[in-house]
């Protein structure tokens, strides 16, 4: 806490510098009140019962509901169902009281379908084997199947429900053991379900490394890192994504060192797209910074200051994310190098006006002897930002590989954040490195459309998926 100076020992002019100051301060305090998701990168649980943030979105024009030439997902007859039941006709007319020809009953071909799930039941399979002795005297014996060693256990689908509902669906293990209870009639022990899990990490583990070398050759990957918790000690959760994969990494460290032992980064030749969290940039690769969150900060400059310029710039970045896209749904890869060049001009008359409202701070007269940079205004850093890294702000309209913001990095990483909000922190390190290396595998399979039981269950099995996509 800054120590506040004797007011009788200063100057009418340093007393009036110590006003503007408090003021500057106050303003700053008060800003960041009300800083919430729609201005700020703060997650919108952080809200609280406050107003619906606002969207950037606008107004479409489009009634309620789906949209002219929505496919729509209704549900459908299947071909061959799986049982027909015969509902029978009365016997008797009810006109006449006469008894019904049963030459003339036909069934209709038209019927009525509903789909249900079957009575659900654990299936139990004994195993035996044959013995014999020859006539030699040598006797010989059957073999149980592989992975079949103990008097009783579980099978491949039971371990398989198990790591899904735990590290996909994000229920802790004691209330996953009470769901198979549930739902199958299994006395599952939690011990049952964290040997499961261990299991499955420890066998994921080589195609999750084959995850990681994939995305060496990727054009384009997201990263994005979020804090979590390992009993009391805080820890990291790194991402990295593309369409079709998703990798977590943990580690006690957020910056290079991290980024450094998870091999993804060092010697990445693709574009980066990222948050412009400073250790990104120590990396020798193309780098596209995430606009949403320029949005949002563009959103708190104008509700703080009320300067003009912080609006138009949103409706700038607006435009050229609409423009952006009409260009790629029209088969192209960027914007003509003239319209490039529009957004470049309005872009650094935007942020001209914006320099001449937010100038930069001087060191204080009174505080010469502090060291360090002088702290400046939120404003004004977001400016330095747009203005030197204008390349990375604007490389998704000369390059439509790249989209407008981080959300597929954003997206990946918010399911765990969910697991910690729904079932605490990780006991050990161990369990958040196995759930990095399952919740990787899984959340791969699933961007492919790919059943995730039907792949942990031929895990388990001893068979393990390859997570890479077919052209891969």
């Amino acid at each position: 806490m800054t120590k506040m100076p004797d007011i009788k020992d200063l100057t009418p002019e340093q007393k009036d510098a110590l006003i503007v100051d408090l003021v500057r301060r106050l303003n700053e305090l008060e800003a960041k009140l009300e800083k919430d998701s729609h201005n700020s990168s703060k997650p919108p649980s952080s809200d609280g019962p406050k107003r619906k943030p606002k969207s950037l979105r606008g107004v479409s024009g489009a009634r309620p509901g789906a949209q002219p030439g929505h496919k729509g997902k209704t549900l459908k007859r299947v071909a061959q169902p799986d049982y027909i039941e015969i509902h029978p006709v009365a016997r008797v007319c009810d006109a006449c009281g006469a008894r019904l020809d049963s030459t003339r009953i036909t069934v209709v071909t038209e019927g009525r379908q509903v789909i249900d799930l079957p009575p659900t039941r654990f299936e139990v399979t004994e195993h035996r084997v044959q013995i014999a002795q020859c006539r030699c005297g040598k006797r010989h014996s059957g073999v149980f199947p592989e992975g079949v060693s103990q008097a009783v256990q579980y099978g491949a689908q039971v371990r398989a429900a198990a790591v899904y509902l735990t590290q996909y669906q994000q229920l802790p293990v004691g209330r996953t053991a009470q769901a198979l209870t549930d739902l199958f009639g299994l006395r599952v022990s939690t011990g049952t379900v964290q040997h499961s899990i261990d299991q499955a990490a420890h066998l994921l583990a080589p195609a999750v490394e084959q995850i990681s070398q994939a995305l060496h050759k990727q054009p384009v990957v997201h990263f994005d890192e979020s804090s979590m918790r390992v009993g009391r000690t805080p820890h990291w959760l790194h991402t990295a994504s593309t369409r079709t994969l998703s990798w977590y990494g943990a580690h006690h460290k957020r910056g290079r060192e991290a980024l450094d032992s998870f091999g993804i980064l060092p010697g990445f030749t693709g574009i980066a797209v990222h948050d412009g969290w400073r250790p990104y940039a120590y990396y020798d690769c193309d780098h596209a910074l995430c606009n949403a969150h320029h949005l949002r900060e563009l959103v708190f400059v104008l509700e703080s200051t009320g300067q003009a310029w912080a609006q138009q710039m949103i409706d700038l970045l607006c435009q050229a994310k609409r423009e952006s896209e009409l260009s790629l749904a029209c088969g192209n890869t960027a914007l003509s190098r003239s319209r490039q060049r529009y957004y470049a001009r309005r872009s650094r008359a935007l942020i001209a006006l914006g320099d001449r409202l937010n100038p930069q701070q001087a060191r204080e007269s009174r505080r010469k002897e502090r060291r360090g940079k002088i702290r400046q205004s939120f404003a004004y850093n977001l400016l330095r930002r747009l203005h030197t890294q204008t390349r990375q702000v604007w490389r998704f309209i000369a390059d439509h590989r790249v989209p407008f913001d981080n959300n597929l990095a954003e997206r990946d990483i918010r399911m765990p954040k969910l697991k910690q909000k729904i079932s605490g922190c990780f006991r050990s390190v161990c369990g958040m490195e196995a759930f990095c290396t399952i919740r990787s595998y899984l959340a791969t399979l699933r961007k492919q459309n790919r059943s995730l039981i039907d792949a942990l269950a031929l895990s388990f099995a001893g068979l393990v998926v390859s997570p890479l996509p077919a052209a891969e």
